[in-house]
């Protein structure tokens, strides 16, 4: 059997200042800042995952601006997108209620052939800092309730579950069609999610 190699362009979006730049340059170039200027319009990152020696999968990060003046592009920046990370900020409950906004305004504008929406995960982001704002038992409640493919607390200044969140996205996107709706939405239990060796990627 020859090799396989996978392209998949996801998404990530959210309230401005949820840290979804932090996350990116994170996951893909392991560096963290606190002084990342507010992203205009749309930037991109490369990773590159070696999950077996038959399969390399591509993940083009579209790392996309979370000011209302750029909804209006949302359309073009969503097209053709495999899947999506929807990031909160653990320590701002609106990020989280207004995450449902976010999915709604994405599964207006992408969907499967077969109009089913595209995977779409809720990330927890700033777990390190403590007390959080919202309790576990909520965003388990909000993901389910809103069609969530499940949700991961994460952390870019402690480099916390990015790796395993986008493990458990690609999952996802490469079993879709048979995913079972029963299994949809809750916390995703991280130690089940196969893992890829992470080859460095580039932009």
């Amino acid at each position: 059997m020859g090799s396989r190699d996978y392209l998949f362009k996801v998404l990530v979006i959210g309230d401005r200042e949820v840290g979804k730049t932090s996350l990116v340059q994170r996951y893909v170039n392991d560096k963290f800042s606190k002084h990342y200027k507010s992203t205009v319009g749309v930037d991109f990152a490369v990773k590159v995952i070696q999950r077996s020696d038959t399969e390399t999968v591509r993940l083009q990060l579209w790392d996309i601006a979370g000011q209302e003046r750029f909804a209006s592009m949302t359309r073009i920046y969503y097209k053709e997108a495999s899947g999506c990370f929807i990031v909160f900020d653990v320590m701002n409950p609106t990020t989280l209620n207004n995450s449902l906004k976010w999915k709604q305004d994405l599964d207006s504008k992408v969907m499967h052939a077969d109009g089913r929406p595209v995977p779409c995960m809720l990330l927890a982001n700033k777990c390190d800092l403590s007390p959080w704002e919202v309790t576990h038992e909520s965003i388990d409640q909000f993901s389910i309730k809103n069609g969530f493919a499940g949700w991961v607390e994460t952390s870019a200044k402690d480099n916390k579950n990015i790796n395993e969140a986008a493990s458990a996205l690609i999952e996802k996107m490469m079993t879709q069609p048979s995913v079972d709706p029963q299994s949809q939405g809750g916390h995703i239990k991280l130690d089940a999610v196969p893992k890829g060796e992470y080859k460095q990627g580039c932009c």
